[in-house]
């Protein structure tokens, strides 16, 4: 059970928040060769946001590992096989909150346990809180960017190899950047 945090939620009101996938991304960035940056996003996940009466979020998400895409496909099938994230194996990325805060109207931090590749670590994700709105068919909505960077070392993902110059093929930490579109559940 994850726990919680009180916090204001002057921006987010009392309920579940579930993410809408055809308006999110989950992307993430790693560096290539010590001098480019590929960037890659996951096209299949779920995730809500629970805000509690007295105030306390708790996160859950979940991401398929075979969903990786980067735009090259020879890339995408390494990505998927157990040099990085067995996708066979471990089908699915996960996160539960262990504390969320939302210390003003427009930042929230998430702590949890993130688990990829059979390994579970802990992971803070610090974010924007971009606004409410309707939509035009009547669903409230709140947009939220979050941002973080894990080492994938730590999660075994340690396929590498050295270059000439010194880099490495495929750099160790990797940024994470996910926006998200979450409608209130009635």
């Amino acid at each position: 059970m994850s726990t919680t945090t009180r916090t204001s939620t002057a921006a987010i009101a009392t309920g579940t928040w579930s993410v809408d996938p055809s308006h999110s991304t989950v992307g993430f960035s790693v560096k290539h060769m010590g001098i480019a940056t590929v960037r890659g996003e996951f096209t299949e996940f779920e995730g809500a946001l629970v805000v509690a009466d007295d105030g306390a979020m708790r996160v859950a998400a979940t991401v398929r590992a075979a969903s990786v895409d980067t735009k090259e496909q020879q890339r995408d099938d390494h990505l998927r096989s157990p040099d990085f994230f067995n996708a066979e194996a471990h089908p699915q990325l996960t996160l539960q909150s262990t504390s969320v805060t939302q210390p003003d109207d427009e930042t929230i931090e998430v702590r949890g346990r993130l688990s990829i590749n059979g390994v579970t670590n802990d992971i803070v994700l610090t974010g924007d809180i971009l606004g409410t709105d309707i939509d035009p068919w009547g669903n409230e909505r709140v947009g939220i960017e979050m941002r973080g960077q894990l080492s994938r070392g730590d999660y075994n993902m340690r396929f590498n190899q050295a270059l000439g110059s010194g880099n490495m093929l495929v750099g160790d930490k990797v940024k994470i950047a996910i926006d998200v579109s979450l409608v209130k559940q009635q």
